[in-house]
């Protein structure tokens, strides 16, 4: 796949996340969730200070075929800064799945 490709396919799967955190958190505006640009370091997904508080992640999509989920998580990590590290992936026709660790979702339930 052209480098020009990926990026597009991953820039879709983070607009979706971007969407789907909208939907679920009703008093959301647009400018509080936004799907960072590609290749621009740090976290996918960048929010507000008031869908940081309804939303406590940072962000990782992917959007891969052949995902290395241990690099993926590494890069959430060092990303994460204080918040839970979180990464959202997806591969063609597939669903989204999102991974934690355990002690993060035990804190959350």
């Amino acid at each position: 796949m052209k480098t020009q490709s990926a990026k597009a396919k991953g820039r879709r799967a983070q607009q979706e996340v971007c969407r789907r955190i909208l939907d679920k958190f009703q008093g959301l505006k647009a400018d509080d969730v936004q799907s960072r640009g590609m290749g621009g370091g740090g976290e996918d997904i960048m929010l507000s200070p008031l869908a940081r508080t309804l939303f406590p992640f940072s962000t990782e999509v992917k959007n891969q075929e052949r995902l290395n989920i241990w690099e993926s998580i590494k890069q959430a990590q060092s990303n994460s800064g204080e918040h839970i590290p979180l990464v959202i992936f997806t591969r063609n026709r597939e669903d989204m799945y999102a991974t934690l660790k355990l002690s993060h979702l035990l804190e959350i339930l």
